[in-house]
């Protein structure tokens, strides 16, 4: 069994003042050394677009002296009991492929885990972390599908106070 087949460990979990189950965080094995140093914050979701961006940051980690690389995946809001019964499986099913190619390349990771709004959820993270940076997939959206439905990418690059490299 290699590492991408192995459940990685949980390593905390929020809730809310409900009690409701709104995050959790996963750690690589081994886990990251030192998470804190140079964080780089890649958004993550079961899409090609998004295993581009993941392989592309590998690339410039790989690159780099130090540099922590942290995964978010966003998953619309679940109740309370979807949430308990399902959030670690979603997650974990749509980053399986993302965390696969971080351990292919030895390169630890950490997965944040939330429900809400992507854009939200990854700006929001990206400023706790303090994010030197955040890679995100591209949708490859035509003008009218961007003006019409939006795009994470274009939200995240349009409000985040850090750079963001979106990758197509």
């Amino acid at each position: 069994m290699n590492a991408s087949q192995v459940t990685p460990a949980l390593a905390a979990s929020e809730r809310d003042s409900d009690g409701r189950l709104i995050g959790l965080v996963f750690d690589s094995a081994p886990p990251l050394v030192a998470p804190d140093r140079n964080p780089w914050l890649v958004a993550v979701d079961s899409s090609d677009n998004a295993l581009r961006a993941v392989a592309y940051a590998a690339g410039q980690a790989g690159a780099m002296h130090a540099c922590a690389l942290h995964l978010v995946h966003v998953q619309p809001w679940l109740s309370k009991e979807a949430a308990e019964a399902e959030l670690a499986h979603r997650a974990l099913g749509a980053t399986a492929r993302a965390r696969a190619t971080l351990d292919a390349a030895g390169l630890s990771w950490r997965l944040h885990v939330a429900l809400g709004d992507p854009a939200e959820q990854i700006l929001q993270l990206a400023g706790q972390l303090r994010a030197a940076g955040i890679v995100i997939g591209s949708r490859g959206l035509n003008v009218v599908e961007s003006l019409l439905f939006g795009s994470v990418a274009y939200k995240v690059m349009h409000l985040s106070p850090m750079p963001v490299m979106v990758v197509p």
